[in-house]
């Protein structure tokens, strides 16, 4: 199993970038629910992580543990969100840039450098670098990861118990058989992405 370093870290460090944010999103696929990004910036002294790699190769109690490890020891971290209704309007593309500045805009110290999992993404409208696969390999990516998937899970849930009809406890929103047969049961609600083609099919012939 690939565990997250600091190597890219340590390289900016040594040029001189005091501040380097890990930046990640969790939520692009789901039917219903924000898409949710989180940024880290880790402490110059910072230690590997136990426990800490790509969050969707963690259970819920794991991420758990260690997001309470990466808030106590990061020199600053922030989550952002974009909504059902700003997916469906700006896209997903650019909901998730939004949801991705709005996490960077909330760091309480602004990062000299970002590094960003997958590939570039002009629509964040700062310098940045992506690194393919950085979830896995870059530490202040994963414990990014890390906080957005446990942010976009635990809203889920709450939002699974205002509407029980569609298992969102379990499915965090996306099209599972269970989640598409309530939605053509029960009609949508307002945390449903209308602009996405199963929502919008299921609409038509509902």
């Amino acid at each position: 199993m690939i565990t997250p370093t600091l190597a890219r870290e340590s390289a900016l460090w040594a040029k001189g970038c005091r501040y380097v944010a890990g930046l990640d999103e969790v939520g692009r696929g789901p039917l219903a629910g924000p898409v949710v990004a989180a940024a880290v910036v880790l402490p110059q002294n910072a230690k590997i992580i136990a426990g800490l790699r790509d969050s969707k190769q963690m259970t819920a109690r794991q991420r758990d543990r260690v997001a309470a490890v990466i808030r106590d020891t990061a020199a600053a971290w922030a989550v952002g969100a974009a909504s059902p209704r700003e997916i469906d309007r700006l896209n997903i593309l650019g909901a998730t840039a939004l949801a991705m500045r709005r996490a960077l805009s909330l760091l309480s110290q602004a990062p000299d450098h970002v590094l960003v999992d997958g590939n570039p993404f002009p629509e964040l409208r700062c310098e940045h670098e992506a690194i393919v696969k950085g979830d896995a390999t870059c530490l202040s990516i994963a414990a990014a990861s890390v906080l957005a998937k446990q942010a976009r899970d635990r809203l889920m849930i709450l939002l699974a118990s205002r509407f029980p009809a569609f298992g969102w406890e379990q499915n965090m929103g996306y099209g599972t058989a269970e989640h598409l047969a309530a939605i053509e049961a029960n009609g949508l609600t307002p945390h449903h992405r209308r602009s996405f083609g199963p929502v919008s099919q299921l609409r038509l012939f509902s």
